[in-house]
């Protein structure tokens, strides 16, 4: 009976990576196609405003119905990589986001966009971008969660602390609604899994499509209220968007190797500190900014998964060939 239990798990699992897998990679071409479609007919849909905090929650709520309690316990088991993870995250890309807004000399709102992309927590896609890199999908599991659920408090301050230079940030308003948004609905799905754990584990291979499609959806809307902002300043903001997206993934994979953590960890870091959940920080930004600052968290929210899979795939071949060469050398020479 169990054998046939753990077969059964294993299948479902299996599932879920195919899903996600595939998800992740159609995931830039959809967002591409919605982005393109909204600022085509953007008066199609200019009027959904208001739909893009409850689709980050349903977000929010199906990453909370993949995590489980073991998925904390590498906090006690190996504390040096996620505290270094979650700090990196926190430092660096705010810090990074605020430098390229000074460097690129950006108008307030897109410097505020740039900065609050930056103070946001890990983003969702991550994980699947990790087990794709051949990186330690246990701690980007671990480092997104955590890095989410302090976002109440550090996205807020940060982003008061270095875009209140740019525009008025009411930090107080702004840490409610993280905990409305994202914290919540995560908690639910916590819940949601622990009490009906067969529920949950049916529906885990769905999750991959329904974050691909809510994000679009957010894009689609965001990127429908600022069309004449992209016109005027679309190359602009795509730069920024690569240098931030680029500086993360390097300082992240730079800092794993000054603490002498292994190769896995390395890709891993860099992943989650350059990939950010950039729907809500467009979310927040269209909320407490305007409909112009949220624009870099949505070209983000295109780029950072574009070039996620690019250097999932680079990082996957490298491990295929490294193997490869450990077998030859294992191999007895032929006499």
């Amino acid at each position: 009976m169990s054998t046939h239990r753990n077969v059964q798990q294993k299948s479902v699992l299996d599932a879920e990576e195919r899903s996600a897998k595939i998800a992740v990679t159609v995931f830039p071409l959809l967002v591409l196609a919605g982005g393109a479609l909204a600022l085509l007919t953007p008066e199609t849909f200019s009027g959904f405003s208001k739909a893009v905090n409850p689709l980050l929650m349903i977000i929010m709520f199906g990453m909370g119905l993949t995590l489980t309690l073991p998925d904390f316990a590498l906090v006690v088991r190996k504390p040096l990589p996620v505290l270094l993870g979650v700090v990196a995250q926190y430092v660096i890309m705010p810090l990074l986001g605020l430098g390229i807004s000074m460097l690129l000399q950006l108008p307030p709102a897109l410097a505020a966009g740039v900065i609050l992309v930056g103070c946001a927590p890990g983003g969702t896609a991550s994980n699947v971008v990790t087990y794709l890199a051949k990186g330690d999908v246990a701690l980007s599991v671990t480092m997104t969660s955590i890095s989410t659920l302090v976002a109440p408090i550090f996205t807020p301050l940060l982003t008061l602390w270095l875009a209140g230079q740019y525009l008025p940030v009411d930090a107080g308003s702004m840490a409610m609604s993280i905990v409305q948004i994202v914290l919540i609905p995560v908690a639910l799905g916590l819940v949601l899994r622990l009490v009906l754990p067969r529920f949950a584990t049916l529906v885990l291979p769905a999750l991959p499509w329904v974050s691909v499609l809510a994000i679009t959806a957010v894009v689609l809307i965001v990127v429908a209220g600022s069309a004449a902002a992209i016109f005027s300043a679309g190359a602009l903001i795509l730069l920024a968007v690569i240098m931030h997206n680029a500086g993360g993934m390097a300082l992240g994979y730079g800092t794993a190797k000054l603490f002498k953590q292994p190769i896995a960890t390395r890709r891993t870091m860099a992943i989650e500190v350059g990939m950010q959940n950039s729907g809500l920080a467009a979310g927040l930004a269209r909320t407490y900014f305007s409909p112009e600052a949220a624009l870099p968290g949505a070209v983000f929210s295109v780029w950072h998964n574009l070039s996620g899979a690019i250097i999932a795939s680079i990082w996957r071949r490298s491990s295929a060939k490294n193997a490869a060469r450990e077998t030859e050398a294992a191999q007895p020479v032929a006499r």
